[in-house]
């Protein structure tokens, strides 16, 4: 069963405080709950009786363990980190996740089965892990471009049929005893770190690529010799000549993985990754033993996170990709058009044949192409382009 800490002490003042606003919390709602909060924030001793919900509590402090897809010292471990901060603090201290590194009791691949075993309490990573359980995991995360950004693949999740469909895929087609939930937008990935310059869709005739999910499908699709392998694989496979190419993430992991050490190539912009997101995972049998103001904490910090994750690192990837260019030498190159265009007419046999194989595939595709269509071609209507007012007041990019 989960490792469940539980514990009796008195957490004071403050502690009440946030006792009584989640209380009134799980009866008006995330917005504005969240706005209290935030209100309140290091007064809220002084503002006790404007949020008093008399009678509330939210029961013993718990502790669950988390076991998070990445080792510790990475910048996505430090995300992880994050998200347990913002967890412990909605709760005023009641409510902790205790972060296990990458491998500290499953290997990352077998979280989500020792979460619904309960093994573990809880897990983060990201849905394409377990791609091999259901294809339409990749959608969640790592399908075809469709136009939209990582923030708008949110907004289909939160508004437009997405988290319903994300929950349905756990509970009733996988069958698995969790209590998921998608937050942490990461935005595009780069096409990769490359040995060679690949100058038109012809040079992935035969090139070796390492990449993960639906991508691997799309990447076949246009000739490539794919190769899937944990991160911590790439470099020295890519050293040795083993692999011509890989992707994995963005300026400021890939250099902390050692990309930069044994590629001096970055090709930019690409349709194989437009939106991935990070998951959390809870046992239901937890979830549902804990008191309702933690459910509440935990259905809004994936809210919080997401918001505070978009901000951090467009400040820490831009300051990467600086780094890289000026200090070390790397050469970002946009990729060729005609590859763009080869990756979406993958995309078209690829998600032709899932949606065939697999009826929950079409099912969550056909929704998110009926959202994208709506608010994607809203925003290119409305949203003025960025280059032309970065090109006016700083030069070419």
């Amino acid at each position: 069963m989960a490792k469940t800490k539980r514990t009796t002490k008195s957490a004071g003042a403050a502690v009440s405080t946030r006792r009584r606003f989640l209380s009134s919390a799980a009866v008006v709602g995330g917005a504005a709950a969240l706005g209290t909060l935030a209100g309140c924030g290091r007064n809220e001793q002084a503002s006790s009786s404007a949020v008093s919900a008399p009678g509330a509590a939210v029961g013993p402090s718990v502790t669950l363990r988390m076991q998070a897809a990445n080792p510790s010292g990475d910048f996505f471990f430090a995300l992880v980190q994050d998200y347990a901060r913002i967890v412990s603090d909605l709760s005023g201290g009641t409510l902790k996740l205790e972060v296990l590194p990458a491998g500290a009791v499953v290997k990352a691949f077998d979280m989500a089965d020792a979460v619904h075993k309960g093994t573990l309490d809880a897990c983060s990573a990201v849905p394409a892990f377990w791609y091999n359980k259901n294809s339409a995991l990749s959608l969640f995360g790592t399908g075809p471009a469709l136009g939209h950004d990582a923030n708008t693949f949110l907004s289909w999740y939160e508004h437009g049929g997405g988290k319903a469909l994300y929950e349905e895929l756990y509970r009733d087609v996988l069958k698995l005893e969790v209590v998921p939930f998608l937050y942490g937008p990461m935005g595009v990935q780069p096409l990769g770190w490359f040995r060679k310059e690949v100058k038109s869709a012809a040079d992935f005739n035969g090139l070796k690529y390492r990449t993960v999910g639906l991508s691997i499908d799309v990447f076949t699709n246009m000739g490539a010799s794919v190769v899937s392998m944990p991160g911590g694989d790439i470099v020295p496979a890519l050293d040795r000549g083993v692999i011509d190419a890989a992707e994995f993430n963005n300026p400021a992991v890939d250099a902390g993985l050692g990309l930069p050490d044994v590629a001096k190539i970055c090709m930019v912009q690409s349709y194989h990754q437009p939106a991935e997101c990070f998951e959390v995972l809870v046992n239901k049998k937890v979830f549902d033993g804990l008191s309702e103001q933690h459910k509440a904490v935990l259905r809004y910090a994936p809210k919080v996170a997401s918001a505070e994750m978009t901000w951090k690192i467009l400040d820490v990837y831009s300051q990467a990709y600086v780094d890289l260019r000026d200090k070390r030498a790397i050469k970002f190159i946009e990729t060729p058009r005609d590859i763009l265009q080869a990756q979406l007419a993958a995309w078209d046999k690829v998600i032709a044949q899932k949606s065939q194989e697999n009826p929950f595939f079409g099912k969550v595709l056909n929704s998110q192409k009926a959202y994208m269509r709506r608010v994607v071609g809203y925003k290119i209507k409305f949203d003025a382009p960025a280059d032309l007012a970065y090109e006016h007041f700083f030069g070419k990019a």
